[in-house]
């Protein structure tokens, strides 16, 4: 896709998803440095992390990319009625082969 300046933005979303994001960030990160120094440093690097995930959904939303939400991904469920055979396979059977016996038994074929 092109590039288009037409194209929204989902900036509430982005942001949402970044404030959701940040503060798992922030106590994994937290953790891996031993839970006692670094905290502000930590801190500081998330928070900069802010423009530089808008800067990208920004980029993508104009190349016309969108994520699918949960709503989206959701299918709706299979029938409990079975599906009829002879519809649901549309591609014919191919024709019987040397190898495939034609549907006969082994038994009644001469061995080479």
């Amino acid at each position: 896709m092109a590039w288009e300046s037409s194209r929204t933005v989902p900036y509430r979303r982005l942001l949402r998803e970044w404030l959701i994001f940040a503060p798992i960030l922030v106590a994994a990160l937290w953790l891996m440095q031993g839970g006692d120094s670094g905290f502000a440093n930590t801190l500081v690097g998330v928070v900069a992390s802010l423009p530089l995930y808008l800067g990208l959904g920004y980029v993508l939303a104009k190349f016309g990319y969108q994520r699918r939400t949960l709503a989206d991904l959701r299918t709706p469920r299979a029938s409990t009625e079975p599906a009829d055979v002879s519809t649901s396979n549309t591609r014919p059977k191919p024709a019987p082969t040397r190898r495939t016996a034609g549907g006969t038994k082994r038994s009644n074929q001469k061995r080479r």
